[in-house]
């Protein structure tokens, strides 16, 4: 499909999805009973804030990017995830700005009718990009160099992923073609500029480098003059057996093995922020009146310090000072052995600290001198540390990023006590999937499903 038609669909489906809005919106006015719209301009204040945070939400979320709108499901469910933002920004919007002469009648047939208008958007788009598609005018016709696993993985995604591509054949020696191939070996290398000509190819991928075969670079200049594009897929596999990710460095490819959101400078201010600004908050509203409160519960509780202050390892497994409020009885196994369920060092207190995870609060004070964030993997004992690094290939991993008060991993069941290989595993794999797909919504949800967790109760938690 042509990059022209693929930005003509996100401009459309974008204008169409503000439309939809404003009309449910204005609609829903002048049916409901009174004249809403000509008495009242709150009501239009609200209409022209749900239009701008919808762009800023779908900015922010990038849900008109190419790969979400080419595919139904993923589209149509960023899409969801984003109306669910919008409508929690639309109650803060009335709760913060106090716009109580707004009816509660007409703000909950908005609600309903906003999510089934989107959704019946998505299935009107749905039906435009399926008649489309699949027009001659609109599919890259794709001439393939290179008879190899390379180039029959690639085919074979194409396959499945439906792009919107038309391949021709492939281009390559006969001598190197052993088999019975579904696309047909159309000539060798130095006849690819023939069929490009004969075939009208308007995409060509090479699965040889220049460097394994000279003609590849007259193949190159014959492109850029005939306005084809010319795409080099080399094969790494006998270097790396995994998926990983280009960069470059003055014009010299870098590979990867993962990519990470917050190696980028505008990323991490943008954590930092939000971490500065919730603690800052958490520090004036909750911290202020939680601190002497649980201190002197603890002091009538137990023998010992209000706060239990453990090395842990942290960023870059630079070691800092994690603070809690204590739970348990003052011990010399502390800085050796993890809690568990029925661990008789807790103090009475510090069973309900622990499972209401009110002793993880001071890590706040962590969060605002820098050494943890608010979202990320949790921060394990220097002993743990080093035993993890021994048993699990890619547990020092998790240490690319500052260590945080919750996580993915913890919202996802992977909390409590280490007992075997594969919990420390899972606990992993989650920390380097949050790692590589960061995000401010991301840390937001996992806030929000904490808090949840909390509240629901977590056999975890003790």
């Amino acid at each position: 499909m042509t990059e022209r038609f693929i930005r003509f669909l996100q401009l459309l489906v974008t204008s169409f999805d503000i439309l939809t809005l404003n009309v449910v919106f204005f609609v829903v006015i002048f049916l409901f009973p009174g004249n809403l719209f000509s008495t009242h301009w709150e009501y239009t204040y609200l209409a022209i804030f749900l239009s701008f945070a919808w762009i800023t939400i779908s900015l922010l979320g990038n849900i008109y990017q190419k790969k979400n709108i080419l595919s139904f499901e993923i589209f149509t469910k960023q899409s969801m995830r984003a109306l669910v933002y919008l409508i929690a920004l639309m109650i803060v919007y009335l709760f913060f700005f106090q716009q109580y002469i707004v009816s509660r009648g007409f703000i909950l047939i908005v609600l309903i009718s906003i999510p089934i208008s989107f959704l019946v958007n998505r299935f009107i788009y749905f039906a435009i990009y399926e008649h489309y598609k699949r027009k001659d005018y609109l599919l890259d016709k794709v001439l393939f160099v290179g008879y190899n696993n390379t180039s029959k993985k690639l085919i074979s995604y194409f396959e499945e992923n439906s792009f919107n591509k038309e391949i021709i054949g492939i281009c390559d020696e006969s001598d190197k073609v052993n088999e019975v191939y579904h696309y047909p070996i159309l000539s060798s290398i130095s006849g690819a500029f023939d069929v490009c000509k004969k075939y009208g190819a308007n995409e060509i991928f090479s699965s040889i480098a220049p460097e394994q075969n000279p003609e590849i670079y007259s193949l190159m200049q014959f492109a850029d003059q005939n306005c084809i594009r010319f795409r080099i897929v080399p094969d790494i596999s006998f270097f790396v057996k995994k998926k990983v990710h280009i960069n470059y460095i003055n014009e010299m490819p870098v590979l990867t093995l993962r990519e990470e959101p917050l190696e980028d400078l505008t990323n991490r201010i943008k954590k930092r922020l939000f971490d500065i600004i919730v603690s800052i908050l958490i520090t004036i509203f909750v911290l202020s009146w939680l601190i002497p409160i649980i201190s002197i519960l603890i002091k009538f509780d137990s023998k010992g310090p209000i706060f239990f202050r453990q090395k842990r390892s942290g960023k870059e497994n630079k070691t800092f000072l994690c603070i809690k409020f204590r739970s348990m009885r003052v011990n010399n196994h502390s800085d050796l052995q993890q809690a568990t369920k029925n661990d008789d060092r807790f103090t009475r207190l510090g069973r309900f600290l622990r499972h209401s995870n009110l002793d993880e609060f001071p890590q706040f004070i962590n969060v605002l001198i820098g050494h943890m964030s608010i979202v990320g993997p949790r921060p394990h004992m220097l002993k743990h540390t080093d035993e993890y690094a021994q048993i699990a290939e890619q547990y020092m991993v998790r240490h690319f990023m500052k260590p945080g008060i919750t996580g993915w991993a913890q919202v996802n069941g992977c909390r409590g006590e280490i007992d075997s290989l594969e919990k420390l595993e899972n606990r992993i794999e989650r920390d380097i999937w949050y790692m590589e797909n960061w995000g401010i919504w991301l840390d937001l949800k996992i806030i929000f499903l904490t808090i949840y967790n909390t509240i629901k109760g977590d056999k975890n938690a003790f």
